[in-house]
């Protein structure tokens, strides 16, 4: 019922070829290989596997396939997830008709479209918090470290003792499970903590 709706909204529209409807994920991405459509729309509860993590597989596989979400999902956090994943649009199912058509023209532009009232959440939202549960502490402290400082620098540069940055050190390398200065250094530049 709602991809007959969908594809009636969409051919009332007229500026819109349909090649392909998709029951479930894999059908999904299996259309999308062979029709490497300009726009796939996606929902996020879909059988056949989590859509968020086929978002930056489709994209992989389908560069040129802009992907625009449709879901009943309005937590701003799938929303910052599915964008992260590489979609281009976020519309929830409850808005009209001509937000998708709207989402959909931008993606096919390369612009990106997040539906308002959900964008206005995800702005108030707070940051999320440092990764892996590191402390804020323990972060300023890895991003010294990954940038070259001795403990006796980051001990002066934060006020501490080098006794205390040793122990933060330790417990970093405890939670993070790594063990070199090396591997603290891409830690940091895959979690983008060198960029703050």
């Amino acid at each position: 019922m709602v991809r007959r709706g969908l594809r009636q909204v969409l051919e009332a529209d007229g500026g819109f070829e349909l090649v392909a409807e998709a029951p479930d994920l894999d059908a999904a991405r299996r259309y999308t290989r062979g029709h490497h459509p300009d726009v796939l729309v996606l929902d996020l509860n879909m059988p056949g596997g989590s859509s968020l993590d086929a978002i930056p597989e489709i994209r992989a596989e389908c560069p040129h396939t802009q992907i625009v979400v449709l879901t009943m999902q309005d937590e701003p956090e799938y929303a910052r997830r599915a964008l992260g994943a590489g979609a281009l649009g976020y519309v929830l199912k409850e808005a009209a008709e001509a937000e998708l058509v709207d989402a959909i023209r931008r993606a096919a532009a390369g612009d990106t479209y997040l539906n308002p009232r959900l964008g206005a959440r995800l702005a108030a939202a707070p940051p999320p918090g440092p990764p892996d549960g590191l402390s804020e502490r323990e972060v300023q402290v890895l991003r010294m470290i990954a940038l070259g400082h001795t403990n006796a620098e980051i001990a002066t540069e934060l006020y501490l003792s080098v006794r205390t940055v040793e122990t933060h050190r330790a417990h970093i390398q405890q939670k993070l499970r790594l063990a070199t200065r090396a591997e603290l250094v891409r830690y940091a530049l895959d979690h983008h903590l060198l960029e703050g």
